[in-house]
């Protein structure tokens, strides 16, 4: 039987650091530069907040279809706490080969660890795709670099997502206090 899946927070602690952080640049800003300057930078904030939104909800409604069309026992039984080296493989496999930005990939992520996958899976799926990515291969590297260069990069790339997932299991059982997070 697999365990139920992991709720997640509506806030947490990123999200404080970043609202802070943000919160306090535009007061910098304000006090420094003046509200003509601060109503500039809110409004192309505000255009760029329009321009990747549709991103967003597109990667994390993949996410959500993704927990309701892939059992959590296939989840669990490939890429979970038991999967072992094959696991981190399968991950950092799909990873490489999967199309798309960061809109997709991260919430894709998050998804496969709330219905069974494990956080070394998940840090090898994502390392997987940051320096595998053959879609990203195929359409930017090989037209200026050629297929010696792709070839030799990613030959040294090729372990990376795996010792990263390997890592990732090992911190996890270091530091339990982090089981909480997730």
């Amino acid at each position: 039987m697999t365990p139920p899946a992991k709720k997640r927070p509506l806030f947490d602690w990123a999200f404080l650091v970043v609202a802070s952080l943000s919160a306090g640049s535009a007061a910098y800003v304000f006090v420094k530069e003046g509200w003509p300057v601060s109503l500039d930078i809110l409004t192309e904030d505000l255009v760029l907040f329009a321009t990747i939104l549709p991103k967003v909800a597109a990667g994390c409604l993949i996410g959500a279809l993704v927990r309701l069309l892939v059992p959590r026992e296939v989840i669990v039984r490939w890429v979970g706490e038991g999967s072992g080296l094959r696991g981190l493989l399968i991950a950092a496999f799909v990873g490489a080969l999967f199309p798309g930005g960061p809109f997709t990939i991260f919430p894709l992520a998050g998804a496969f660890m709330l219905i069974g996958a494990d956080k070394g899976a998940a840090v090898a799926f994502v390392t997987g795709w940051l320096l595998l990515g053959i879609n990203r291969a195929i359409i930017w590297e090989l037209p200026f670099f050629g297929h010696d260069i792709v070839l030799m990069r990613m030959g040294v790339s090729l372990l990376i997502p795996v010792a990263a997932g390997l890592m990732a299991r090992w911190l996890d059982r270091l530091l339990p206090e982090w089981k909480s997070e997730s």
